[in-house]
């Protein structure tokens, strides 16, 4: 074993991610500060600690003694740093992250508070001032918060700084003049825009409007068009859109460019030195249908005289193309990862990286780093190994194909015929299925010590001969993709386990233990639906898990995994020793996809310099930066991803309207709910006003409208037949009428119990 080098804390300048400025150093200092086994530190010590430079260290202070003065740090004894143990008091003011809603009043979450927590502070749309979603502002208390876990209320004083100035949207001309209506709901009227004309704007184009007066009560926003993206509806347009709201990157830089192709004239394939030969192994990759860079595969052999398993996971080497520094290293971490939008991937890597020289392409020598474990036949990892290796796949399969010989696995001559469509050698055949009963063997494992497994189905979108959407559907998540799936995860716990060992801070995959009044909330809400779920002991994992397996089932599966998900704390990149609630992980790390995701890169660089020299070390403040950054950029793929395909099927029905659904409620709100068709995976809403047979009221605790005279219910998780009857184009909004009654349950909640 090698031993690990001392932890040193340099004072240095913090890494400068594209997050957010001061933001990113509040967050920095919040994360430190409460941390479980923070020690109360001075200022310049704690400066020391989080490797300030001398030439930060007046800002630093500064911000330090903000933070105090908002009621979110305060002085201990000898004028110590210590974390703020009390909840804002009426009168005190507080800055926070504002989010705005489309009835014009918002939210309020202050820094270093989880999302929909308790302490989020409500603001009236009266006391919004000009302040837009994801500002951040000075909130001050107007009164305190009235029950457990009822938010306080307060006024927004100013807007500290604001998220961006640049909004896409919609150009219009109203009696003689022009206005941007932006996208989604973050202004209820549209911008003002002088001197259109300067740009060739025409009405209905989308265009990007830079706000220079943002609107409050009685004031009108202001702004000038800074670019015409093209006419709303045409190809294309809509991607770019998504591309400008979310500040997304799309061109490398060229010097990033002329690296990636150096390291393509220098790569050759007989070049195995420092590497160990794993070319003559019976390697794969198994991939969706239109993957094109490949960052993983696996091998597998069974030792029949021990009843041992040999997993290999062999994950591509991009730490061994971009090194740390460079214009390809530079651009990979202001990325952050790649994103995958409908019809477009914005790579983390040039191509000629990610989908060429690092993506493990069937038949060509391909530079690895090698996870090689050994299982007991129940599941139980004895021995780890890690090597830098090439590999040569010999088979890139899909998903498809995988499953289609699975599911012929058990007729003989049905197996046969998949086997000859698909060219198959006896060889490969076997392998699948013995890796088929290997990963499940590894996933009861996890089962047994409290994973949960979230029932959250990926959308895809159907196309056209002309690229235009004509439906979606939801990826199958099925035993092809489990395979790989436990694998993978397999491979991130002996990477994460064997660096903790090692005692060096590393970037983590963690994900928080969630608040104990949200999970007693969900077993209150499964337990309206029938399941045998105690409150009293939501906590227990295992309780969960029952509940998340009965409705694997039912109707409600979306509506009922959906609901803990909401329960959950988000997942995030950081060094620190949090372990990772849902996988029931002491110690986990993203390890198997370093051309899409720049924390598995710096988890590789890691391992790379602990396999060459024996030696290790990292700058634990440094990563906590860049967690913050990854996490950033993570989310802001998943919104974008999420946006444009809402964009996309929402253009689809607006040609429409009309159209009857079976769809299903997925949430239920005062002013109506929400539902889904699973045939177009997307939210509408059926307002409460359109429920014309009785008056209904919003029964909470039983997440239900329920109508006053009939008694009749629309609860979440049941089915209804809907019918498309708007589509609002710039507010992204869809809405829905009940086309007839809901569907009878297929069980009876009452029998359930």
């Amino acid at each position: 074993m090698h031993e690990p080098q001392t932890r040193k804390y340099r004072v240095r300048r913090l890494p400068a991610y594209n997050v957010g400025g001061m933001k990113d150093l509040v967050e920095i200092i919040l994360r430190y500060v409460q941390r479980p086994n923070y020690q109360p530190l001075k200022v310049k010590a704690l400066a020391r600690r989080l490797g300030i430079a001398a030439e930060d260290y007046a800002e630093f202070r500064r911000t330090v003694k903000n933070l105090i003065r908002q009621g979110q740090l305060a002085w201990g004894r000898n004028h110590l740093v210590r974390p703020a143990d009390a909840k804002p008091t009426e009168g005190s003011t507080v800055v926070g992250i504002f989010h705005k809603t489309a009835g014009g009043f918002g939210f309020v979450r202050p820094h270093g508070v989880e999302k929909y927590s308790p302490r989020e502070i409500f603001v009236p749309a009266s006391a919004v001032g000009d302040a837009a979603t994801g500002d951040e502002v000075l909130v001050r208390l107007t009164r305190r918060a009235k029950g457990p876990e009822r938010g306080p209320v307060g006024r927004i004083v100013r807007v500290v700084e604001r998220a961006t100035h640049h909004f896409v949207g919609t150009y219009i001309e109203r009696g003689g003049e022009g206005f941007v209506i932006v996208d989604g709901t973050k202004f209820s009227e549209p911008i003002w825009v002088g001197d259109a004309g300067a740009k060739n704007v025409r009405p209905q184009d989308k265009v990007v409007v830079e706000i220079v007066r943002f609107p409050a009560p009685g004031l009108m926003g202001e702004g000038v068009i800074t670019e015409v993206l093209g006419p709303r509806g045409a190809p294309g347009v809509d991607t770019l859109s998504v591309i400008r709201a979310f500040n997304l990157p799309v061109a490398f830089s060229a010097e990033a460019l002329a690296e990636a192709r150096l390291q393509a004239e220098r790569f050759r394939e007989d070049d195995l030195t420092g590497r160990e030969d794993f070319t003559s192994w019976l390697t794969i990759t198994i991939d969706p249908e239109d993957a094109r860079d490949f960052d993983d595969a696996v091998s597998l052999s069974y030792d029949s005289h021990r009843r041992h398993w040999h997993l290999g996971v062999h994950i591509a080497d991009v730490s061994h193309f971009v090194p740390p520094g460079s214009a390809l290293d530079r651009e990979a971490r202001e990325r952050g990862n790649s994103v995958y939008l409908p019809q477009r991937v914005l790579p983390m890597l040039p191509e000629v990286l990610s989908n060429h020289l690092a993506s493990l392409q069937q038949g060509r020598v391909r530079y690895v780093k090698s996870v090689l474990m050994e299982f007991t036949q129940h599941g139980q990892r004895v021995h780890t190994r890690f090597a830098e290796a090439a590999i040569r796949v010999a088979r890139r399969f899909t998903y498809t194909q995988v499953q289609q010989i699975l599911d012929a696995a058990s007729d003989k001559r049905q197996l046969a015929a998949v086997q000859e469509r698909l060219h198959l050698s006896s060889e490969l055949v076997e392998l699948l299925l013995r890796m088929r009963e290997f990963a499940m063997i590894l996933r009861q494992r996890r089962k047994k010590r409290g994973a949960l497994e979230l029932y959250i189905l990926e959308v895809e979108l159907e196309y056209d001969a002309e690229g235009r959407v004509c439906g979606a559907h939801y990826v199958p998540h099925d035993t092809s993709h489990q395979i790989i799936e436990e694998f993978m995860l397999a491979a991130n716990e002996a990477v994460a386990e064997h660096l903790q060992s090692l005692g060096v801070p590393f970037l983590r995959r963690i994900h928080a233990p969630p608040a104990p009044h949200k999970l007693r909330e969900f077993a209150e809400f499964a337990r309206e639906l029938g399941y045998d779920i105690d409150p009293r002991y939501a906590t227990d994992r295992f309780q969960l898990q029952r509940v998340l397996e009965q409705s694997r089932h039912r109707p409600e599966v979306h509506a009922v995994h959906y609901a803990l998900l909401r329960s959950l704390k988000q997942a995030e990149y950081s060094p620190v020793e949090e372990g990772h609630y849902a996988l029931a992980s002491d110690h986990y790390c993203h390890f198997t996809s370093p051309i899409r995701r720049y924390p598995d890169l710096t988890v590789h660089r890691l391992l790379g310099r602990w396999l060459r020299t024996g030696k290790i070390s990292a700058d634990e403040q440094e990563l906590l930066a860049l967690g913050a950054h990854c996490s950033f950029t993570e989310r802001r793929a998943d919104e974008a991803e999420r946006e444009l395909i809402r964009m996309k099927l929402l253009a689809y029905l607006s040609e429409r309207v009309g159209l009857e659904l079976d769809a299903i409620i997925t949430g239920v709100e005062p002013f109506g709910f929400f539902a889904q068709s699973p045939m177009l995976p997307v939210d509408g809403l059926v307002h409460i006003s359109s429920l014309t047979d009785d008056f209904y009221y919003h029964d909470e605790a039983t997440h239900s409208l329920v109508g006053r005279r009939t008694r009749r219910r629309f609860r979440l998780g049941d089915r209804v037949r809907v019918k498309v009857v708007h589509v609002d184009p710039y507010r992204h909004e869809l809405d829905f009428r009940l086309a007839e009654p809901p569907f009878d349950r297929q069980f009876d909640a009452k029998k359930q119990k």
